[in-house]
């Protein structure tokens, strides 16, 4: 009975420390300044210079837009929807096509969000609210 109510506490003090992310959460514009690739051979970081020169943003918006953008270029846009977790991301392609991925929130504040996804060349994204 004390194992059981130690493995039930072990398990909802581990799924308590997931961030929860809500859409009014997401809005606005936040800057990156941190782009890792952690799983790289080596681990690779995008220097600071680069993402001074180059400015890359993530931008949410209340009709569930999201919008990349790299260089002044928008690099991909479509809707989002806020999932626990995750913010799923429906990103329209050229001709009308779409395609889904998640970026996994690992941690968020008013001022600071850190996503990530989780393919074979995971990115993670630290970023700052403007």
């Amino acid at each position: 009975m004390t194992k059981s109510i130690l493995y039930l506490s072990a398990l909802l003090l581990f799924s308590a420390c997931k961030p929860s992310v809500k859409p009014e959460d997401l809005y606005g514009k936040w800057k990156y300044i941190k782009l890792e690739n952690p799983n790289a051979n080596p681990p690779s970081t995008t220097p600071d210079w680069k993402l001074k020169i180059e400015h890359p943003y993530i931008e949410f918006s209340k009709n569930n837009d999201l919008v990349l953008w790299w260089a002044d270029t928008v690099l991909s846009h479509g809707k989002f929807t806020a999932d626990g977790d995750k913010i799923q991301f429906k990103e329209t392609l050229p001709g009308g096509q779409t395609r889904e991925f998640p970026f996994y929130v690992t941690e968020i504040t008013d001022k600071q969000i850190v996503f990530e996804t989780r393919d074979e060349s995971v990115s993670r994204v630290t970023a700052v609210k403007q």
